[in-house]
């Protein structure tokens, strides 16, 4: 299947098939596909998280409305966002950078200094919000690569963040949960939403084009 045909043949699963495991080596594709993502400033602001404990995933699964694709799934994707911007972690990243090009650029320092400038010195909730909107370009990216794969998956909000925080220590690391991932596979004849039609805007209603 062409790419798009695999995003027509993906959809949120409701109903996964708890006895399927998904392979380590499509879940290593899908979390390399994220790690490869874009990022402001490539930055990276937020950790993948990988559950496959049962006991882990049943507290996650209380405290996320009981939707059961999170103990159905063979693995769940938690995307953590950093819960503030500090001089440490943007310096961390620009070292990296310049240790991995074996290089430093007076453009790249003059960069760093104005995001010094800038990011350490707002308060911690809007950069909380600027963090946890780059983990949704992670989730983007995550949901396309588990298409390519063809590991059923769906995303997740409907859960208490402070709950999954404590569960997973993540105040500890700096981290806030933001959105969910339930990776596994489809349950074909207990799935109520598998059969219907997929129901998008047309191209007509959705892009323009100013030429």
């Amino acid at each position: 299947m062409s790419l798009i045909e695999k995003l027509q043949w993906r959809y949120a699963t409701k109903k996964m098939d708890s006895s399927k495991v998904v392979p380590q080596e499509k879940v290593d594709q899908i979390l390399e596909a994220i790690r490869l993502t874009a990022s402001s400033s490539g930055l990276q602001p937020y950790e993948v998280i990988v559950i496959t404990n049962k006991e882990i995933l049943e507290k996650i699964k209380a405290v996320s409305n009981n939707q059961a694709q999170i103990t159905e799934g063979s693995h769940l994707l938690v995307f953590a966002a950093w819960d503030n911007y500090t001089v440490e972690r943007i310096n961390d990243a620009f070292d990296m950078t310049e240790k991995a090009r074996n290089f430093t650029s007076e453009a790249g320092t003059a960069y760093r200094q104005m995001l010094l400038k800038i990011y350490p010195t707002r308060d911690a909730e809007t950069n909380f919000t600027h963090t946890a909107k780059q983990a949704y370009i992670g989730l983007g990216t995550a949901l396309i690569a588990a298409a390519y794969e063809q590991v059923d998956c769906t995303p997740m909000e409907g859960f208490n963040p402070a709950a999954v925080d404590e569960i997973l220590n993540l105040k500890e690391k700096g981290l806030r949960s933001v959105v969910l991932l339930p990776l596994g596979y489809r349950k074909a004849d207990e799935d109520w939403l598998i059969n219907l039609k997929k129901v998008r805007r047309t191209k007509e209603q959705f892009i323009s084009w100013i030429k």
